[in-house]
């Protein structure tokens, strides 16, 4: 399932027959298509669903759900007794001595089209929004049938009721391939399907649109998509997520794959998701934390202490004033460093790390490699005070619109940063709740 996804509205390739018959259904077209066995007169019953065991490239049939009414059990239909489909009926093979086949029997593996895939949520990469699989498009030939689209576009639900003559649009069908069914077995629940974007497809996704496509998910495909994701991205989306859909979803992960999410948030971004927990998770939480880390934590939201030396990264860049353009580029580029940490330079005199001034990324990279950073450095610092609360913090980022600022100590020592969106979303969240 590699790839980039095609655009809803392009119409991707099917997988080439290699019979010079073949045919193309959709769902909506086959369902309630009555089955006859050997002749059109001998009626079994009518299609209920379809049942495919997933496999590569393409989901393969393995047979026909028939439900019947009157409380007659129903039955289960293996594809290889399939022996032709036509516009007014599905010809089987009749069951062995004339009566029913056997009821339909769940295997691991299976998805039955309208149980799980009709209706559900697909997370679009191409348009980075939630879509609603309307339809899906089935391939037909050498009595063997495939899945090889998903269509997004309201004609399937037209094809459903029977109003076909009223299609005026293209289909927008996306490829199988770019789609896959999630388990919610990651989750540590009962089998389920949902349909999103391939699991290493996902990261891919803006953190924001992601945050904001979970939150418009049902309760369990919320659950498989979250479970899916890598710890880093997992804790970029509860950044982002708003208070109702962090506590939902930090409430379904399991507590080792809990403890990375944590892992990969700072402090302050801890102290924002703790504050809109319910105080029993929280605590369960804060024992997943080292104990230095979750006294930091326990500090800001008390609101006793919530000084800038609690709330600071201890990540961040210095260099002394002789250092070259040169020099500090390529450091940069070879180290580590998330993206948001590399922002400034902070210069600093001698061992004791005494803040002397600062230069921002974006003249680094326009200054000639042989130039000094001292040469370009901006003094004084705008600084913050390592006892600021975080309301003096968040004045002086909406004073200087900085990105990030750092603490010192009374002489000047740099300590650590405090970042931007810790503050100021940390204020929004808490107005939130």
């Amino acid at each position: 399932m590699n790839g980039k996804p095609v655009s809803p509205a392009s119409k991707p390739a099917v997988p080439s027959a290699t019979t010079e018959d073949f045919q193309l259904f959709f769902f909506s077209e086959v369902l309630k298509r009555r089955i006859c066995a050997g002749k059109i007169s001998q009626k079994v019953g009518k299609v209920t669903d379809l049942a495919f065991k997933l496999s590569e490239p393409y989901p393969e049939a393995v047979g026909i759900y028939v439900e019947h009414i009157g409380g007659h059990p129903n039955e289960f239909i293996p594809w290889d007794k399939v022996v032709k489909i036509e516009d007014d009926a599905i010809f089987i093979t009749p069951a062995e001595g004339g009566g029913p086949y056997p009821p339909f029997v769940d295997q691991k593996g299976w998805i039955l089209v309208n149980d799980h895939l009709m209706g559900r949520t697909i997370l679009d990469m191409d348009g980075r929004r939630t879509e609603v699989v309307n339809d899906v498009h089935l391939l037909f030939s050498k009595r063997r049938m495939v899945i090889v689209h998903v269509d997004t576009s309201f004609n399937g639900f037209l094809r459903r009721w029977g109003l076909s003559r009223f299609i005026a649009t293209k289909d927008q069908l996306i490829s199988w391939r770019y789609v896959q069914p999630l388990s919610l077995e990651d989750a540590g629940t009962t089998d389920a399907v949902s349909l999103s974007i391939a699991r290493k497809q996902i990261k891919d996704l803006p953190t924001e649109d992601l945050a904001d496509a979970l939150e418009e998910l049902s309760g369990k495909e919320q659950e498989a998509v979250f479970s899916a994701l890598d710890s880093d991205k997992a804790a970029e989306v509860l950044v982002e997520a708003e208070p109702r859909a962090q506590r939902q979803l930090i409430a379904t992960v399991r507590r080792e794959k809990a403890r990375t999410i944590l892992s990969e948030m700072s402090v302050p971004q801890l102290a924002d998701l703790f504050s809109v927990l319910p105080h029993d998770q929280t605590m369960q939480l804060m024992a997943l934390l080292p104990p230095e880390q979750a006294g930091r934590i326990q500090a800001i939201t008390s609101d006793r202490e919530a000084t800038a030396r609690a709330l600071m990264s201890a990540v961040f860049l210095t260099a002394a004033r002789e250092t070259t353009v040169g020099e500090i580029l390529r450091l940069i580029r070879g180290s580590n460093h998330e993206h948001d940490t590399v922002s400034y330079v902070y210069i600093v005199n001698g061992d004791d790390k005494i803040l002397i001034g600062v230069v921002d990324l974006r003249a680094l990279v326009l200054a000639p490699d042989e130039a000094k950073l001292g040469d370009l450095m901006v003094a004084p610092v705008v600084s913050a005070q390592q006892d600021d609360m975080r309301d003096d913090l968040a004045e002086l980022f909406a004073k200087y619109h900085y990105r990030m600022l750092p603490v010192v100590d009374a002489q000047d020592r740099l300590l650590g940063v405090v970042h931007y969106n810790d503050i100021m979303r940390g204020l929004v969240m808490r107005a939130r709740t």
